[in-house]
């Protein structure tokens, strides 16, 4: 678990070992996540006002509900400051993830987006199954590989590409994975040995491990989530990368890879899958 070549979080290389479980094929759905909350009435972090408690002196009006989304810039800007492309929407949330006017209508078969952790372990929850963590998310993307994608070393091999990440410059400029510029449809690229798909871009998915600057080897590893109203504070563990992934920016699509996210924060590029024993 782990890598030396990349970013120093994802570091250092060790051990684990993982007891047996199941994990599903693909990220879940807009269409599986409709039913969960046409059965369960459940309201997500992003449909719920701020609480003005958590953000003293910012005006009533600015504490409505709403997500961030993704918008490209006009062209090449200082790729040190995320708030170039990332706008808080009023309103965004996973049924229209890019705020008033958008939809998931025409997209049932694609992850779900805009849901925070609390969102998506009230999902595991009700299907009966949980978040994955760390451990376990990487063994099932790494496939039984040990090289730097499950599908070799070469991002592209044979020209094919094979996961949906950035195709262009970022954050101005994409033409497109496959023709889909965002989020494509579950099951689009080719799955890993273990016969998974999407484990490597098209959305980052929420783990239940608590995100440290560094791997800690001596940490037991649970699967277990906290309740769904986790403290927002805590940075949870993301993995696999997104649409978003470009080279010169996120060289995150990779099964070691990882970046750090706070419980309460709905994008359009953070989805979830479940595991169970």
């Amino acid at each position: 678990m782990g890598s030396e070549q990349f970013y120093p979080e994802e570091s250092p290389v060790h051990d684990v070992t993982v007891a047996a479980f199941s994990i599903e094929q693909h990220p879940v759905t807009n269409a599986q996540f409709a039913d969960f909350v046409s059965d369960t009435g459940y309201v997500t972090v992003a449909e719920q006002p701020l609480d003005s408690a958590d953000f003293p002196g910012v005006p009533p009006h600015e504490l409505s509900p709403g997500a961030l989304v993704f918008r490209p810039t006009s062209g090449p800007v200082d790729l040190r400051d995320w708030r170039r492309w990332w706008t808080w929407v009023p309103g965004a949330c996973w049924r229209q993830p890019f705020g008033p006017g958008s939809s998931v209508d025409n997209r049932a078969d694609h992850p779900v987006v805009q849901v925070a952790y609390p969102d998506a372990a009230a999902y595991a929850a009700w299907v009966g199954r949980r978040l994955p963590a760390e451990a376990q998310w990487e063994y099932a993307a790494r496939a039984g590989a040990d090289t730097i994608y499950p599908w070799g070393d070469d991002v592209r091999p044979g020209g094919r590409l094979m996961a949906n990440t950035w195709q262009g410059s970022f954050p101005y400029t994409n033409e497109g994975a496959l023709g889909w510029a965002g989020t494509s449809p579950v099951g689009t690229f080719p799955a890993n040995a273990f016969g998974i798909g999407d484990m490597i871009g098209n959305v980052w998915e929420w783990t239940t491990t608590p995100y440290a600057t560094r791997h800690r080897p001596d940490r037991p590893i649970s699967a277990c989530c906290p309740t769904p109203a986790g403290d927002p504070s805590l940075n949870q563990t993301l993995k696999g990368g997104s649409h978003l992934c470009a080279p010169e920016y996120c060289h995150r699509y990779r099964p070691a890879a990882r970046s750090p996210q706070s419980q309460d924060s709905a994008t359009t590029h953070i989805g979830f899958r479940c595991v169970s024993d």
